[in-house]
């Protein structure tokens, strides 16, 4: 499936739409990481949890619980939430 890509994490895909696969969110990421080293942990934290500054969406619903099944045809959206003060 298509997985679009914020340009802060660019430095490891290279890109800002990659493939992927998985049946979860976690299993996506899981994938992702396998294909860039690296990716998965500055989404997902120590505790297996969506990092507070992510938001993912799926075809265009947000989504925080990474069992959260996919469908192949489904794009994947990885948003980087600003913050400041």
């Amino acid at each position: 499936m298509k997985v679009l890509i914020p340009a802060a994490l660019h430095s490891y895909t290279r890109e800002a739409h990659v493939e992927a696969e998985g049946a979860t969110l976690d299993a996506l990421f899981a994938d992702l990481d396998r294909r860039y080293p690296g990716l998965r942990f500055r989404v997902v934290d120590e505790q297996g949890q969506l990092r507070p500054n992510m938001r993912i969406f799926v075809s265009g619903i947000g989504v925080r619980d990474l069992r959260h099944a996919l469908r192949p045809d489904d794009l994947v959206a990885v948003v980087l939430a600003l913050s400041g003060g």
